[in-house]
């Protein structure tokens, strides 16, 4: 007999290719997840991993086997949701992706608003780049996402939220200050500073400045940074410029490391964030409650896409 217990574990053993780590994960020892594991291989009389002293391969009857089994638990769990989703909309875990260009500058405003309007709800937050969170939302391992791009999914929907304007970002002292306005042409022959690949931000901040990503970061490659933090880092240490987005121009936050930050009047120097979910998720009226209390607490520096009655913009 088959339970849901073991298929997690197994499926955990597949994903962390490790039975240690995937016994960290399941909260269990590794003695009683090895055991469970090898009792469902012997219930099902296949074999699912080949294991050695070093490593852990899921075999090809495991591959097949395991594709149904997330999708039991997925289907697993989206009958807790449907049920809690009955008893009461607004309680429980919402499972949050957020892209980690906007996650910093966002939730901070976000969480404190969401606790007071909706106390019996807990979000739980994801922080990771924009593909990585469309394929949680395909696995049904988050309920929505918010990012700054448009999916070709047409099994998902979204909420729009705001168009968040560019800024250019650069040291005291930098060519750029001496400019009346900056124009396309002043940014691709600038030093600019990008993110590493994976980000959306990068091919954004490419975009903007009309420079083909194969020409992208060749002067200062060796600079490429991980988190937009990190790339404010460089430019405050005057290793060149960069365009940030606007929720990340905090006061005089930049200025007061030495970092001089402009607003663009480009066309095309703006993205759109939005909160994308599965159509098929069965709350949508809580993911609108929470897009209406994401734009009630936006700064005047982005342009909000929704007009919630209740929603009382701050200032920046």
């Amino acid at each position: 007999m088959v339970n849901f217990r073991d298929l997690q574990y197994a499926v955990a053993v597949a994903e962390e290719r490790h039975f240690g780590r995937a016994a960290e994960r399941c909260h269990v020892s590794q003695p009683t997840l090895s055991g469970q594991v090898r009792k469902l291989e012997e219930s099902l009389g296949v074999t699912l991993f080949e294991r050695t002293s070093r490593s852990v391969a899921v075999t090809a009857a495991g591959e097949t086997i395991l594709r149904h089994a997330r999708l039991a638990l997925a289907e697993a769990a989206q009958i807790e949701v449907i049920a809690r989703a009955r008893r009461d909309p607004l309680a429980g875990p919402l499972r949050l992706g957020v892209i980690p260009t906007v996650s910093p500058y966002l939730m901070p405003l976000v969480l404190g608003r969401l606790k007071q309007r909706f106390p019996a709800l807990t979000p739980v937050l994801f922080e990771e780049v924009t593909e990585a969170l469309l394929a949680r939302l395909a696995a049904h391992e988050i309920d929505a996402a918010v990012i700054a791009t448009t999916p070709a999914a047409p099994e998902l929907a979204c909420l729009p939220l705001f168009d968040e304007p560019f800024w250019a970002a650069y040291p005291e002292g930098h060519p750029l200050g001496d400019l009346a306005e900056i124009t396309e042409a002043d940014l691709a022959g600038a030093d600019l500073l990008l993110l590493t690949d994976g980000h959306c931000l990068r091919d954004q901040v490419l975009e903007v400045c009309a420079r083909p990503r194969e020409d992208a970061g060749r002067r200062f490659a060796d600079l490429r940074a991980s988190s937009l933090e990190t790339l404010l880092n460089l430019v405050a240490a005057g290793f060149g410029c960069t365009l940030v987005p606007a929720l990340a121009v905090r006061g005089g936050e930049l200025v007061g490391r030495g970092i001089v930050a402009r607003p663009l009047t480009l066309a095309t120097a703006a993205r759109p964030v939005a909160l994308w979910y599965r159509r098929s998720f069965p709350q949508p009226a809580l993911l609108e409650a929470v897009a209406d209390v994401m734009v009630s607490a936006l700064p005047e520096t982005v342009m909000p896409r929704r007009h919630p009655a209740a929603a009382s913009r701050v200032t920046a």
